[in-house]
């Protein structure tokens, strides 16, 4: 990967991603974390050096065709942003990058930016405050979420609690995707939208966004968010795929028949309409490579099990050590 596009790539990761993932940080403060700015020649030289596969590859082939699947983390370092060589290779190949969500598209910054269709019910007073609490915690101006929908604005501020830690969402692998993808030329598609995923997230109660809200904020309030930050980032550092597929038994997040509905909203139905879109684009305009969060692609309704029994040959991309 020439060091033109490497540029390219990052600055466009960082100037779409940042408005959209972190607001400007009272950064004088000594107890706030660090700010992520536009890498420096010098960040960039030790990106490049430090630049090796990390995470979950896999080849797909049908009808003569080859794709990719890769599992990626929505926190991470700059020092994992640049692909290694087998990924960098499926990058170059595909025709498609089909992610999640295309984060680095403007069109979604402004869905964020205007009033939802559906106003949505006001909070209760208790979480309003926490929220305004845990804004200020993690050293963002009053307001600065102002205008999300309340669960996206606990979830930003979930993603936000690693950057103590040196895991930003600035340098989410989905944006580097996304990011390579528009600065080669490719064409970079969205497989689900936020009203999808707002509503996986909420569930069909009426109590959704509130039970949502509060949960996010008692991990973080408790200081629980920050170490499975740190482990699951480090899992898809290391690609330790066992360690992926035991999951549920380590996360903390199975422990209720709720909490067990939440996991199967957010992989196994997703994954179900997925499926259909990966395929059909596999069929259409392949070579894809498809980056989505690592944790749909474990069990039997993992996508590449998924795909497996639509008669794709799948077969794991090992890194070396």
């Amino acid at each position: 990967m020439g060091r033109r596009l490497i540029s390219s790539f990052i600055r466009s990761l960082l100037l779409a991603a940042l408005p959209l993932l972190a607001a400007p940080l009272r950064a004088a403060e000594a107890d706030c974390p660090p700010v992520a700015t536009l890498p420096t020649a010098q960040d960039l030289a030790a990106a490049r050096a430090a630049a090796r596969d990390r995470g979950f590859l896999w080849r797909v082939e049908r009808d003569g065709r080859r794709s990719w699947l890769y599992g990626t983390v929505h926190v991470a370092r700059l020092a994992w942003a640049l692909p290694g060589p087998r990924l960098a290779a499926a990058l170059s190949e595909a025709r498609v990058v089909a992610l999640e969500i295309d984060l680095t598209d403007p069109a979604l910054h402004q869905q964020l930016r205007e009033p939802p269709p559906v106003r949505e019910p006001a909070l209760p007073a208790p979480l309003r405050r926490r929220l305004a609490q845990r804004l200020a915690a993690e050293c963002l101006p009053a307001g600065a979420l102002d205008g999300m929908p309340a669960m996206l604005q606990a979830a930003t501020l979930g993603a936000l609690a690693g950057r103590r830690d040196g895991l930003d969402p600035a340098y989410a692998i989905d944006a580097m995707l996304a990011a390579f993808g528009h600065a080669a030329g490719k064409r970079v598609v969205a497989l689900e939208n936020l009203d999808l995923q707002l509503t996986a997230l909420k569930g069909d109660g009426p109590d959704g966004v509130e039970r949502f809200v509060e949960q996010t904020l008692d991990e973080l309030d408790s200081g629980r968010a920050r170490p499975m930050l740190r482990r699951v980032a480090q899992v898809w550092a290391d690609g330790d795929l066992a360690a992926l597929e035991s999951y549920p038994q380590w996360c903390e997040c199975m422990g209720s028949e709720a909490d067990r509905e939440l996991m199967r909203r957010l992989l196994d139905e997703r994954n179900l309409a997925m499926v259909e879109r990966i395929d059909a684009l596999h069929r259409e305009s392949g070579p894809i490579l498809v980056g989505v969060g690592s944790l749909h692609f474990i069990g039997p309704q993992g996508l590449p099990a998924l795909l497996g029994a639509r008669g794709y040959r799948v077969e794991r991309v090992t890194f070396a050590p």
